[in-house]
């Protein structure tokens, strides 16, 4: 099961599980492979369609707090973490790029809570809404960031729960890649590991993305734009030192210091 909270990495695991699975393979996209049982533009009886219908080892995506989800002893759960401020930057391009299709089909039959709205402002405004409410603009506030986080910080020693973090998948992604496949207890011959690490860039998975129909439908511009930058610190030029220590005091009030200080930098310790 890959958990993660919106924008932290879910699509980048998606395909990495995907390269594993399937041995490099060129051809696999892993958001194709990879069911979202909570998505609400598929049924569920295609979810479960499509997850019972695997005949490769399954792994399914969930945007779900831990507490949410049906706990088996027998699945690997890895969740991934980000920082607050660059999930924030990149959840706001996320949502500026619905297309008013997107709009119609997420506030249609089967909505829970509030419509989703378009956002309003520009980064800052968004970040600080954020700040102040603990969801962001124009989701439901039933969607609670820090929630997540929490959730999963609290099962993190359990022994078939792994935590990664965004920022070290960045700094050395083969690396990380590794430590998955051995929790996973998967066996990658060593010759696989530079193809592995070239079909998981972002240039690699935008061009996978870019005939994608669905993206299309949901995105302007496609997958080519929802896989957006993949960038971290993106706020560093935009924040003020009051509003970046504002988020560190919210988390630290939130998560706890060690959560806390993972959820910023990757470390555990």
């Amino acid at each position: 099961m890959i958990g993660t909270w919106s924008k932290s990495g879910t699509t980048w695991m998606q395909q990495l599980m995907g390269q594993l699975v399937f041995k490099g393979d060129p051809d696999i996209y892993g958001q194709l492979h990879s069911p979202w049982i909570e998505f609400r533009l598929q049924t569920k009886e295609d979810a479960f369609a499509m997850a019972e219908g695997q005949q490769h080892r399954r792994f399914l995506k969930t945007h779900s707090p831990f507490n949410c989800l049906p706990y088996q002893p027998s699945m690997k759960y890895l969740f991934v973490g980000r920082d607050a401020r660059d999930v924030v930057w990149s959840m706001y391009n996320h949502q500026k790029i619905f297309t008013p299709l997107a709009y119609e089909a997420f506030n249609g039959p089967g909505l829970v809570g509030p419509a989703l709205e378009p956002v309003k402002g520009d980064e800052r405004d968004y970040y600080n809404f954020f700040l102040d409410n603990g969801y962001f603009q124009g989701l439901s506030p039933d969607a609670p960031f820090w929630h997540c986080i929490r959730e999963w910080w609290k099962v993190k020693d359990l022994p078939n729960v792994m935590l990664l973090h965004y920022a070290n998948l960045k700094a050395d992604f083969e690396g990380e890649a590794r430590k998955i496949a051995a929790f996973l207890e998967m066996d990658i011959e060593e010759s696989l590991w530079p193809q592995i690490a070239e079909h998981c860039s972002i240039d690699y998975m935008r061009e996978q993305a870019r005939d994608i129909e669905m993206l299309h439908a949901i995105f302007e511009g496609g997958g080519e734009r929802f896989l957006n930058k993949g960038t971290n610190g993106r706020w560093k030029d935009v924040l003020s030192q009051d509003e970046v220590d504002r988020c560190d005091a919210i988390a630290l009030e939130e998560l706890g210091e060690d959560c806390a200080r993972w959820l910023r930098t990757g470390q555990m310790a």
